[in-house]
Formats: C-alpha cells, sequence, structure tokens
C-alpha cells in the first residue's frame, strides 16, 4: 500500500521548528539544547499576529518568520483556501489533491518558518478577477463565519493583511476577498450577537490592531513608493541575523518559500537589513515601529501570571547549555502553576509548550509505532512502546493508555536516567479509533466551499491525529501527560529507519484504471475494476453502475482475496447507447450488508508525508461520435497533466518525448506532436530542441504548443515560427461566450464539424495566458471574454509552416479533457487531424 520514502527530502533544524506540529508529526522532534532555549525564550512573549491572505504562497514568509522567531510571538498563517484550483508543475494533480498537496506545503513551511496554519472552508475554484465573482461563487457569510472563528479561536492580538481591500479588481479575486472579510471579522470577531452558534466552543476576541503588509508593488514602482506619505507605515527590519543558527532571517524566510515545490516558487535565499512595511487600518498607530507597541506580552497579562514570568525570566538567566536538566525544577515549578490559570486560552498553549520544553530538558523520547501502517475496524494491530528518561531527574511513568480504546499498556514504571523501556502490546481496532481520512474532503461539498459538518474541525490544517498512546509521567515531582500519535515506523535498507502515518481504512478499496472513459463508436469495452484488500481473508462481490441506457455485464462479480493488501482485477463489458450520452461508472463492492464505493489515492512526493486519501471511485462515461485523423502522437511532458491519457480514450496511441532523446529520425515517426503545458517554463532543453521541432513542421508535421506562463519566469521563449507575444490575458468565466471566428478553417470542420454548442459544459475556466500580439501568418480561431472585457482572439492560433501546421493553444484542454468535456475531445482531435485532410474537404 505504501512506499518506503523519507518522509522529508531535508529537515531544516531550526530552534523553533516543530515539524508538522500541527497535522500527524510523523517524524519525531529532536530538540537540541539551542533549540531549546529558542522555546525558553518563546515562553515568555504572551502575544499572537495572524496574517491573512487567500492561497498558498500568498504569505510573506519573511514576516512570519520575524513574527515567531525575532519578537518570539506566536504567529499562524490563515490561507483562505488550500489552493485547490492552480496548477502543479511537479505532478498531475490538480483539484482536491493538488489541494492536499499544497496543505502539507502550506506545513513544511510553517515548520520551517515557526509559524502556524489555519484555513477556512473557501475551495480554490479558479482564477477570478473580481471579488464580487469570488464572494459569489463562495459562501460569503459562511466563509466570513470561519475568518471569525479564526480570530476567535487564535485570539491574536495583531491581523496583518497580506492584500489592500481597497482596490477590488485590481488583483484576484481570491486575494481582494481575503482583506475584504478580514477587515469585516475585525469587528464581528468581538461582536456576541453575530455568529453565536460558535459562542458555545469558544469566546469572542477583539484583536488591538490590523495592518495591510504593503510594499512598494503595490504602488506601482519603487519611485512612487519613495515619494508616498508614509505617516501610517510600521516600517520593520526583517533581516534579523540568529548566530545559533548560522542564518538570516531573510535566509529562513526564503528556504519557507521554497516548500512551495507545486507551485515552482524555489527561492535563492539573501542576507543584510530588508525593511518590510505594514499600514495600519485599524487601532492606535505605534510610535516605534514596533506593532505590540501598548499591548502587554508578558506574563502579567494573565491573573496570576506574575510569579510564573518571575520563575522563567530566571531558568532563561540561569540556562545551561551543557545540560538542561538543570531547568527543571524550575519549570516544574512554572507548570504547576500554569495548571492555576483561570485564563484557558494560555493556559492551554503554555502547558503545551512547557511539556515539551521539560521533557526535552530530561532527554525524554516517548513512542507508539504499530507494525503496520493501516488498520481496519475489528482487526488486531501489535503497539511497540518506547520510553526512556536520559537525565538524572527522578522521572515515574504512571501510565500510558491507548486514548480510543482506553486500554492501559503501561504502569507505575520508573524510568531510570538512560534505561530504554520497551513494551509490545496487541491492540484491537475497534469503533473508538477515529477516522483518519482529510476530513474536508469526506461529503460533496460545492463549487465554492467544502463541507465540513463538524463545527471544531473547521480551520484545522488536517484531521487531528486522535489514534494516540497518552503517557502520563510524574516529572520532578509534577504531573504531566504526553500524547503521541501511534505511527508506523520501519527499516529501509537505503534510507534506514522511515517513520509514516498510521491509517484507519476501510476493508476495501476498488479502483477503475481512467477517469474519463470516451466511447468514440457504439461499441462495448473491456472495463477492468482492480479490487484492493485491506485486511486478510475479505470476500464479497463487485458490481458496477451506469446512466440509464447503458448496460453492464455480467451484473456482479464474486471475489475473494485471502491476504491483506493483495488484489484482484475483475472485467465488465460496458455497452454504450447508440446516440450521445454521459454520466458516472461507479464500483460497488459488497460484503455483507455493506458496501464500499472508495478508491485509495496516494500522494507520494518526497517534501511532504505520504498522504493515503480514501475519495469517491467514479470515472465520467462519455458516448461520443468522434472522429480522428493520425494515430501516433508524441507528447513533450511540461508541468504535468492527463492529457496523454486522455488522448489514449479517443484511440490514439501516445509515446512521451524526453526532450533530450528529440532527434529528427525519431519526430518523423509521429502523426503530431503536443507540448504540454508549461514546458517552455520548466524544461531547459526545449530552447535547444525547437529548432528540431520547428524542421519536424516544415517537413510536414503538426506541432501543438498549450499554454506557457508569461512573466514569472523571465522571458519565455516558446521558439514558435512566426513572431507572438505571450500576455496575462484570460478568461476565467468557463460559461463566457464563445465566438468562431473562422467558421471555415479546417479546425472547425474535419474531421469534426464544431459548433458552440461545443463550448458548453467546460469547467473552471476557458483558457489563461493567450497570446495577445502575433504575426499575420496566424490565423485566430476564437473570440471570447469575461463580463465587461474586451475581446481576447489569441486563446487558439494556427498557422502553416513549410508543408506543416504550427498551433498555440492557451485553452485549458488539462482541464476540459480530464473532465470528460465533450467539445474539448472533438476540437483537439481537430487540431491533431490538421493536414490530413485530401484538398478537396478543404473549406476555403
Amino acid at each position: 500500500m505504501r512506499k518506503s520514502y523519507v518522509i522529508l527530502a531535508f529537515l531544516f533544524v531550526f530552534a523553533f521548528a516543530k515539524i508538522y506540529a500541527q497535522g500527524i508529526t510523523v517524524q519525531p522532534v529532536k530538540p537540541t539544547a539551542s533549540e531549546i532555549y529558542q522555546d525558553l525564550q518563546k515562553l515568555n512573549f504572551l502575544g499572537s499576529v495572524l496574517y491573512v491572505a487567500a492561497h498558498p504562497d500568498d504569505e510573506n514568509t519573511t514576516a512570519i518568520s520575524y513574527f515567531a522567531n525575532t519578537v518570539k510571538a506566536r504567529t499562524a498563517y490563515l490561507s483562505l483556501t488550500r489552493g485547490d484550483g492552480g496548477q502543479n508543475i511537479i505532478g498531475p494533480e490538480l483539484r482536491e489533491l493538488l489541494g492536499v498537496i499544497r496543505t502539507n506545503e502550506l506545513l513544511a513551511a510553517r515548520a520551517t518558518d515557526g509559524g502556524e496554519q489555519r484555513f477556512t472552508r473557501a475551495n480554490d475554484f479558479g482564477y477570478s478577477k473580481h471579488p464580487d465573482e469570488t464572494l459569489a461563487i463562495w459562501n460569503k457569510e459562511e466563509v466570513l463565519g470561519d475568518v471569525v472563528w479564526a480570530i476567535r479561536t487564535f485570539k491574536p492580538d495583531v491581523i496583518i493583511n497580506r492584500f489592500n481591500h481597497r482596490t477590488p479588481g485590481s488583483t484576484h479575486g481570491h486575494h481582494t476577498s481575503s482583506a475584504m472579510l478580514s477587515v469585516e471579522a475585525f469587528d464581528l470577531a468581538g461582536d456576541t450577537s453575530k455568529y453565536k452558534e460558535q459562542l458555545e466552543y469558544t469566546d469572542t476576541w477583539k484583536p488591538s490592531r490590523q495592518f495591510f503588509n504593503t510594499s512598494w508593488w503595490f504602488y506601482g514602482s519603487k519611485e512612487k513608493f519613495d515619494e508616498a506619505d508614509k505617516s501610517k507605515l510600521v516600517q520593520v527590519d526583517v533581516g534579523t541575523y540568529y548566530p545559533s543558527l548560522g542564518l538570516s532571517n531573510t535566509e529562513i524566510s526564503s528556504l519557507s518559500r521554497s516548500q512551495h515545490k507545486s507551485q515552482g516558487f524555489g527561492n535563492t535565499g539573501s542576507r543584510g537589513s530588508e525593511d518590510t512595511y505594514f499600514e495600519l487600518l485599524r487601532g492606535e498607530m505605534p510610535t516605534n515601529n514596533d506593532v505590540f507597541q501598548g499591548i502587554n506580552t508578558t506574563w502579567t497579562r494573565v491573573k496570576g501570571g506574575k510569579a510564573i514570568k518571575t520563575i522563567l525570566d530566571q531558568v532563561v538567566t540561569d540556562y545551561d547549555f551543557t545540560a538542561p536538566e538543570k531547568s527543571i525544577p524550575q519549570l516544574a515549578k512554572a507548570y504547576a502553576l500554569v495548571q492555576q490559570l483561570d485564563d484557558a486560552h494560555w493556559k492551554a498553549i503554555k502547558s503545551k509548550e512547557l511539556q515539551d520544553i521539560i521533557t526535552a530538558c530530561a532527554g525524554i523520547y516517548l513512542e507508539a509505532a504499530a507494525n503496520t501502517g493501516y488498520a481496519t475496524l475489528g482487526s488486531e494491530v501489535t503497539l511497540k512502546l518506547e520510553a526512556i528518561n536520559r537525565s538524572m531527574q527522578s522521572v515515574m511513568l504512571n501510565s500510558a493508555v491507548v486514548t480510543s480504546s482506553n486500554q492501559q499498556l503501561a504502569s507505575d514504571t520508573p524510568l531510570a536516567n538512560n534505561n530504554s523501556l520497551s513494551i509490545e502490546a496487541t491492540v484491537t481496532i475497534d469503533d473508538s479509533f477515529k477516522d483518519t481520512s482529510a476530513y474536508w474532503l469526506r461529503e460533496e461539498g460545492t463549487l465554492g466551499m467544502y463541507r465540513v459538518d463538524d463545527p471544531t474541525m473547521i480551520g484545522k490544517p488536517e484531521t487531528p491525529q486522535q489514534n494516540k498512546v497518552k503517557f502520563d509521567l510524574t516529572i520532578a515531582g509534577v504531573p504531566i501527560s504526553i500524547e503521541k500519535p501511534i505511527v508506523f515506523k520501519y527499516n529501509d535498507r537505503v534510507k534506514g529507519e522511515v517513520y509514516e502515518p498510521f491509517e484507519i481504512v476501510p476493508a476495501v478499496s476498488s479502483k477503475l484504471d481512467s477517469k474519463v472513459i470516451i466511447f468514440a463508436k457504439a461499441e462495448s469495452k473491456k472495463i477492468p475494476v482492480t479490487v484492493t484488500a485491506h485486511q486478510d481473508n475479505f470476500s464479497g462481490s463487485v458490481s458496477l453502475t451506469a446512466p440509464s441506457g447503458w448496460t453492464i455485464t455480467p451484473k456482479s462479480v464474486n471475489i475473494s482475496i485471502a491476504l491483506k493488501g493483495a488484489e484482484q482485477k475483475v472485467i465488465f463489458s460496458v455497452t454504450p447507447p447508440s446516440t450521445d450520452s454521459e454520466g458516472d461508472l461507479t464500483p460497488v463492492v459488497t460484503a455483507g450488508n455493506k458496501t464500499y464505493t472508495k478508491e485509495l489515492v496516494t500522494i507520494d512526493y518526497a517534501h511532504i508525508p505520504l498522504q493515503s486519501l480514501f475519495l469517491p471511485n467514479k470515472a465520467k462515461i462519455v458516448r461520443l461520435d468522434i472522429e480522428r485523423k493520425g494515430d501516433y502522437i508524441g507528447y513533450i511532458q511540461g508541468a504535468g497533466d492527463a492529457v496523454p491519457d486522455n488522448l489514449t480514450q479517443i484511440g490514439y496511441q501516445v509515446a512521451i518525448i524526453e526532450p533530450s532523446t528529440i532527434t529528427p529520425e525519431l519526430l518523423a515517426q509521429f502523426d503530431a506532436v503536443v507540448v504540454g503545458i508549461r514546458a517552455y517554463n520548466v524544461v531547459d532543453e526545449m530552447q535547444a530542441k525547437q529548432p528540431l521541432l520547428l524542421d519536424y513542421v516544415k517537413s510536414g508535421g503538426t506541432l501543438i504548443a498549450q499554454y506557457n506562463t508569461s512573466g514569472r519566469w523571465g522571458d519565455t521563449k516558446i521558439g514558435a515560427p512566426y513572431e507572438m507575444q505571450l500576455s496575462r490575458d484570460r478568461v476565467t468565466d468557463e460559461n463566457s461566450e464563445v465566438r468562431i471566428l473562422a467558421e471555415n478553417h479546417p479546425i472547425m470542420n474535419f474531421p469534426n464539424k464544431l459548433t458552440q454548442k461545443d463550448f458548453e459544459g467546460w469547467t473552471q475556466e476557458r483558457g489563461l495566458y493567450f497570446p495577445n500580439k502575433w504575426d499575420d501568418a496566424y490565423t485566430p480561431i476564437l473570440s471570447m471574454n469575461d463580463k465587461g472585457e474586451t475581446a481576447k482572439d489569441g486563446s487558439l492560433l494556427v498557422a502553416p509552416y513549410g508543408d506543416g501546421h504550427y498551433i498555440y493553444t492557451g485553452l485549458s484542454f488539462f482541464r476540459e479533457l480530464p473532465a470528460g468535456v465533450s467539445g474539448a475531445y472533438k476540437l483537439f482531435a481537430n487540431m491533431l487531424s490538421i493536414g490530413k485532410q485530401e484538398k478537396s474537404e478543404i473549406k476555403q
């Protein structure tokens, strides 16, 4: 079920970083004496900053790192979305799968810069040009409520917006919306009459200040910014150097920024002073460039905190880097006093921080490792507990209990200095063990919103790991409880010790080979269904459900799988109706009175923990009369998409071309060559190989280049045969009118006759990064625009070149083909077929 891999390609050993502290803590944290000292300093700061923006990668990592590590403030980033609507340059995952990747990249970024991570239920539905559109697709009241919830639960003293709420229409609609909602929520969070249902779980909260994190970019130029009135701006030098790390804050920021790998945001570090500006929006203007000026951020802000402050100040002063355990008696006293605080908010935060610091000072290591990475209800799992005290302090393990089932695994065992305690126990996985799947994907949402039925889960970055072992300890006479998630640990012969999440999974899952199945003729297709058992001795039956008019044989197939992790493949014959039809094809596995319709999807990249998702298993089936010319297509992958698989659905043979292997002889065998999305942005060899591709066209071939971005990766050269200038023009409304400019052009007529009806049912957008200037040799085929904008005619350009044809398109085929959009398939087939019709068929 799982591949062996290293949980993180590399770990940044920062004093302030707790790897995946908010999600499932897979890789254990083993702090050094310097790290402990940094955590001690943060203990004495009782102030919080909430940074607000729209997407993963919107956040200012330099500012987040500065507040977390220079100021020592509790700092969080509230990203309204999970970035589901973006593009992915490391693989084919899009939509909710991309959202899972980008969620974990944000967690990796926060582990690097020392912040925390929050979300709302807003779904990133794609680029939006205005907040009016954004807030119409999002449920504004619900997203606003989620921002209020974030403020009430995080309780920030200071809120910082990444974007300007006063300039709607000047940038991504999600961006402006995030700032608008943050400004509105600033007051609502403290109003007991608003979102009253939240007050069952939390209290109202009134932040002290709100800022807009501005820069010269928002002013249009550095010159305009230099001339601007800065009386409302707080200026902060975020270039702090941390000697204990050998890194500047700006270097840490670049490491954090570089975690956004699916967006291609690798960043080079800088050193030296660097100013960041915060424009005051709400609250009293600081006079000393300190956003916390006048806000009590010491222990004296809570009743009973003065005594704690005195103890902790002395701990910091007396800290011995060679023997951190000397601090334990005083830390234990402080911990005991914290338990007496009336302020539940700071009591919970500082209790957890003190628990971590005390156990770190004692060199205490606690672990609960399962002998398997996944288990089903009713199965048995062997848990191996490890507990060790590597200090001379008195430590007693009073008990170790599985929190889900309350099963006791150990009791009343002293932990002597450097003597490891190892215990094995068999645990039955019963109904008390919690589902570990992504909570926001469990139920079907809407275009603009994820559905989350449990209000206490809203905003959490991942499903909290509730399957834990609680170790009750007495350290220096003070009782302390530490919870550790159950993990799966094993040894890899190459990588050594490997940690993965421990998952609770259904008994069985099924998988279809393709998410879109096109029936170009009224002929049956053999459709395989792969069933995987997640427990031993699974037996049941498999059937397929399909729309009315489709025929499935046989009606069901019995299956029997003896071993956990084993598969069985069954074949069904699916016959479409004679006329156009489409719908969902869904495998259903039945065992007794239970049915299973989920597919196991794993996301396995070295820079994030392994993700195992159980998602609805279905494929879109489409009966479509479609013609094509040519058979053998070469495909040059760019940033990653599923287009090659989609083309096989309509009968093409598709070969993936490695750019380094391109030769005239290789290209000559293809009926057409397709260049994947952003290939000229991300594949360096494309520039060198472009002359060979153009020679292929000149000799009679067809070359289709899909969209590339302009500006972000510098001066992108796509090597078109005639002059063409990429722009940032895009049409985001998938229902926008499409006007056919060249009705008689072969690409609209051969071998499939296309009409405006073929542009119905498109998804997310029409296209992006259209050229806005081109040579007269190109023929623009289509015109479209979003509401209130001028016509955009560069979405599909075709030019003869020598004996062949060159096509450039910004249409979002990488979204439409995987979604089974019929018209997109017909148009792409025509593009691949251009030049292959007989002369008499060409309509002048």
